[in-house]
């Protein structure tokens, strides 16, 4: 751990022969982050930290590692379905940063329940961040949610997070780490696949008349990476975060912001009930679920100023 205010975030790194750390050799004297679930904003966690911090990876396709290494990322073979695979992180990493998601099927989360017995075999880390989900609220009916709200999950999907978010926490009770939950709702970024409507509005896909609509949530996948850092380093034990712009946006009027900036025409409006039969299950289960998130928390205790205050901002591509 580096020392004072010294953080990855803060480029001001102090000489050699004033840190504590100084006459450790280079590779031990850097903090060593581990991250689980390397994706798009995992590798955006990445370039923030790398060279300054030592980034390692867990990998199940080792064709995924050559593209990690010229990131500067140090790739770890793994897999989340076994255990045993695992028990090489075993005090490898002084902070982890677990973006995976759990298995598709049932209403646990074993992955993450491999993770944490692996890094509990050894020294664990002073930091664990878990990136779940919103949707472990339910549907709120538009109210204005905080962190002291009590989870209500609808849908197995959600109940899965729910079932990892309590593993992580009492990880961190028992380590003796801060282990923090990120609660994260719609990412968006005009480099992302699949991160804009863009495609959605060529297809004409519709939605939901505005007295029918329900308020989404959104976070830029820039600023979700440095929540994902700051959690890291400022996070408070068994802390909950809502990682969430400013917007108090309905989803049709996200979908009409995306096609007032594309130049393309806006999505029809339907009932409910025609929803529920032009729309698939998927898409229609998020239709059902309203509401608006506080992020005072975030702003607050993790001192993050958002890039993109509203979607408007960040739905068009970095000039």
């Amino acid at each position: 751990m580096l020392a004072g205010s010294e953080t990855p975030l803060n480029r001001s790194i102090l000489p050699s022969n004033l840190s504590p750390l100084g006459a450790l050799p280079a590779r031990f004297r850097r903090p060593r982050v581990l991250i689980v679930g390397c994706g798009d904003v995992g590798q955006r966690a990445a370039r923030l930290l790398v060279p300054r911090v030592r980034v390692l990876a867990l990998v199940r396709d080792a064709q995924q590692a050559p593209a990690l290494r010229a990131l500067g990322i140090v790739p770890l073979a793994g897999d989340l379905d076994d255990a045993a695979s695992l028990r090489r992180l075993a005090g490898i990493a002084t902070r982890v940063l677990h973006l995976a998601p759990p298995p598709t099927h049932g209403t646990a989360d074993p992955r993450t329940g491999a993770l944490l017995a692996a890094l509990a075999r050894r020294t664990p880390p002073a930091a664990l961040v878990y990136g779940s989900t919103t949707g472990v609220y339910g549907d709120c009916g538009g109210a204005w949610v905080d962190e002291t709200r009590a989870p209500h999950p609808h849908t197995p999907r959600a109940q899965r997070r729910v079932a990892a978010e309590a593993r992580v926490r009492a990880f961190g009770r028992a380590a003796g780490a801060r282990a923090a939950v990120l609660r994260i709702p719609g990412i968006y970024a005009a480099d992302r696949a699949g991160g804009t409507p863009r495609e959605r509005l060529l297809r004409g896909t519709p939605v939901l008349q505005p007295e029918q609509d329900v308020f989404t949530n959104h976070i830029h996948a820039d600023d979700l990476a440095r929540a994902c850092l700051l959690a890291l380093w400022r996070g408070a034990p068994q802390r909950v975060y809502h990682v969430s712009d400013d917007s108090q946006l309905k989803m049709g009027d996200y979908f009409d912001l995306a096609a007032d900036l594309y130049g393309l025409p806006r999505p029809p409006r339907v009932s409910r009930a025609e929803a529920a039969q032009q729309l698939p299950a998927t898409l229609l289960s998020f239709m059902g679920e309203s509401r608006r998130l506080r992020n005072a928390r975030l702003k607050r205790e993790l001192r993050l100023t958002l890039r993109h205050a509203t979607p408007a901002s960040g739905l068009l591509p970095k000039k």
